[in-house]
């Protein structure tokens, strides 16, 4: 049979790019289909702001003439210049368990990289670090929360048989309000005192006055997250793309920011998971009646995700992530969830690891970042 890599550059092609993968999932019951509007939007080079910078060349494999496969080049100068590196990125990798498919593929993504004067490419990212990113290598019992991928199981095999070695994983920790002793939610609110008597206190978002409280998530974001692995700093188009997409999801229960003396020295936002309600959209399509039972049932999921919890270094190791962790904790019992998701933390970032372990948090899912030498 015959193998053809192709650049997608019409419509037509681009529609079969993001529906490949619910033609791949057909049959299992874990895959939640990307959101096809928001899929259409990553590739649309006038208005996604990636674009500003950077550069992204999606691709098909066709086998006598059906699609079997999909990939795309990603060029990310900012990642390139703040990391003083040389490296090319490759996303939106899905295909049938064929070695001949995988190894057409990326080698199409170390052509185009090879012709940058790439050394090395890093993978999967949709685009950026900043955005969904990782290849499911453990957890595959139950689907993903919202904003994660989620792959067949013999995606790493694949992608480790072209010469793919671990980079990075990145870890999913399920706190379930059940499993959270009474104690540290306790020796939370006594840190909570402890902190506002040195003049640090711990409030919510103010979602009505949204553009001001975005600016100080993104002052702290790009403090606090900037010596992590893989960080790039969000360009102003970036943040504010970003916060008007989740804008429409955020609860303020569930967001909150810490101050001292009015200086903002730490976030947590959560999301509910509403991939409870999207696992059943098909083709990922929210029109013309899905936009309305997202809307309506958004409050009655069951598990939310911590999207991000940071603090600015200096603040650290004073239980401010402990807190953040608690009032989700306290608010889920409220609100009678089942619990929530903390994701992804890195497993170099230890202070997190072990805050999301006090909670009696159970590593359950891991996804892992591949990097090799071209």
């Amino acid at each position: 049979m015959s193998l053809l890599i192709k650049e997608v550059k019409t419509r037509k092609e681009l529609k079969s790019f993001i529906d490949f993968p619910h033609e791949l999932y057909r049959s299992d019951k874990n895959y939640v289909p990307e959101l096809y509007m928001a899929q259409k939007e990553m590739f649309d080079k006038k208005k996604y702001p990636f674009y500003q910078y950077g550069d992204a060349i999606p691709y098909l494999a066709f086998k006598n003439e059906n699609i079997v496969g999909r990939i795309c080049a990603i060029s990310n100068k900012r990642y390139n210049e703040f990391h003083n590196s040389n490296l090319g990125f490759f996303g939106f990798f899905d295909c049938i368990n064929d070695r001949e498919v995988s190894d057409a593929l990326l080698h199409q993504v170390q052509k185009y990289h090879h012709t940058l004067g790439y050394q090395e490419m890093m993978g999967p990212t949709n685009f950026t670090t900043n955005e969904t990113a990782g290849t499911l290598i453990d957890g595959f019992h139950e689907p993903s929360k919202i904003m994660l991928t989620y792959n067949h199981q013999y995606y790493g095999t694949l992608l480790e048989a072209y010469g793919l070695q671990k980079e990075m994983d990145l870890y999913a920790y399920m706190i379930y309000t059940d499993k959270v002793s009474d104690k540290s939610l306790r020796l939370a609110g006594l840190l909570e005192d402890r902190l506002a008597r040195q003049g640090i206190h711990i409030r919510n978002l103010n979602l009505k006055d949204f553009k001001k409280e975005t600016a100080l998530l993104k002052q702290v974001y790009n403090e606090a997250w900037e010596n992590n692995w893989g960080f790039v700093p969000f360009t102003d188009s970036e943040f504010e793309h970003l916060a008007d997409g989740l804008k429409m999801l955020a609860d303020e229960k569930f967001a909150y920011i810490a101050e001292h003396r009015g200086k903002p020295v730490g976030f947590g936002i959560s999301l509910p998971n509403i991939h409870e309600i999207t696992i059943n959209f098909k083709k990922g399509r929210l029109l013309p009646f899905n936009i309305f039972k997202l809307l309506l049932r958004k409050k009655k999921v069951k598990t939310v995700r911590i999207l991000a919890l940071g603090i600015i270094e200096e603040y650290r190791k004073k239980g401010i992530e402990a807190i953040f962790f608690a009032k989700n904790i306290e608010e889920a019992r409220k609100r009678k969830l089942l619990g929530g998701e903390a994701s992804w933390i890195l497993e170099s970032n230890q202070d997190m690891v072990a805050a999301a372990e006090k909670l009696n948090g159970e590593r359950y899912k891991t996804y892992r970042i591949y990097k090799k030498s071209i």
